[in-house]
């Protein structure tokens, strides 16, 4: 042999890596898709659960949910690239008072379990705004959701 290189036809196992390359791929789409399916589900869920509780008359006040861009500065490990923001808008008619938007939030982030959902689907940042006012408050969800107590 003098050295010369030999270029063989691709073997059967090189087919058989590059379908198991393309069915990753399809994974990870289908794995994206379904977790924004279920941060879409969750806000629906929200959204029919507010109304129905203000019709029944046990919420003085109609509450809608919607995601947003959220704040760069809250971003975690799991947030969303887009839509990292969840805004609750209470849809009263009038301007709340700050104290109103704090109580809102506060009813919100003392949800421990709710906060842990909103951090694994991708939400950062929690928003509440009123319908008429321009002002609002923004909250860093993994400031509530107690996370890593058990490694102190």
């Amino acid at each position: 042999m003098d050295g010369k290189f030999i270029q063989e036809a691709p073997k059967r196992g090189f087919l058989i890596i590059k379908l198991d390359n393309m069915w990753y791929r399809l994974i990870q789409i289908w794995d994206w898709f379904g977790e924004m399916t279920e941060r879409f589900k969750l806000v629906r869920d929200f959204n029919r659960a507010s109304k129905e509780a203000f019709i029944s008359g046990i919420a003085p006040t109609l509450l809608e949910a919607k995601i947003t861009m959220g704040d760069s500065s809250y971003r975690h490990s799991f947030s969303k690239y887009m839509g990292g923001g969840i805004r609750i808008k209470a849809l009263t008619g009038r301007a709340f008072a700050r104290s109103e938007l704090v109580e809102l939030g506060r009813i919100i982030l003392d949800n421990e379990e709710f906060v842990r959902r909103l951090i694994a689907l991708g939400w950062d940042t929690l928003e509440v705004h009123d319908s008429k006012g321009f002002n609002g408050l923004k909250w860093a969800l993994k400031n509530y959701a107690n996370i890593g107590g058990l490694l102190n």
